[in-house]
């Protein structure tokens, strides 16, 4: 078997597509995730606590070419200063838990819904078989389609 058709039996495997689609939508739940702690959750949050921007929270243990202080981590960067962003760490922390709590919450349907699927009775028997020719006939047969015995209730 060559190289490019074994590859390509391995990549058209269905665990390895769903894989990837996982992959996608998980990055684009990323995505969504990050624009509701940065822009929905964390400044009314800042605001809460005297209008702090958390991703602005960092620590200068080197000041760059202009003497600190930075307004920003960006401005701290820019002038090659050596800094602890933790209000960036404070971000990512907040973004994990709700990542976090999203999936729990999808587990927690799946594991419900497929737990009542098990639990649904099954549908009764609509055949049974002839105890004669062990032919399948309907449930209220009286008598065999197939040998004519006759069939108890």
């Amino acid at each position: 078997m060559s190289l490019g058709k074994e590859f390509r039996d391995f990549a058209m495997r269905g665990n390895v597509v769903d894989m990837a689609v996982g992959m996608i939508i998980g990055a684009a739940f990323g995505t969504v995730i990050n624009s509701l702690v940065k822009d929905v959750i964390m400044p009314p949050i800042g605001l809460a606590l005297g209008k702090v921007d958390f991703s602005n929270l960092f620590v200068v243990l080197k000041g760059g070419r202009i003497p600190p202080p930075y307004p920003s981590v960006a401005e701290a960067a820019s002038t090659g200063a050596v800094s602890i962003n933790y209000g960036l760490f404070v971000n990512t922390i907040i973004n994990f838990l709700i990542v976090a709590l999203a999936v729990f919450l999808l587990i927690r349907v799946v594991n419900r819904a497929r737990a009542q699927m098990e639990k649904a009775p099954e549908a009764a028997p609509t055949t049974k078989a002839c105890p004669y020719c062990l032919s399948t006939v309907p449930i209220k047969a009286v008598k065999c389609a197939f040998c004519t015995s006759e069939l108890k209730g």
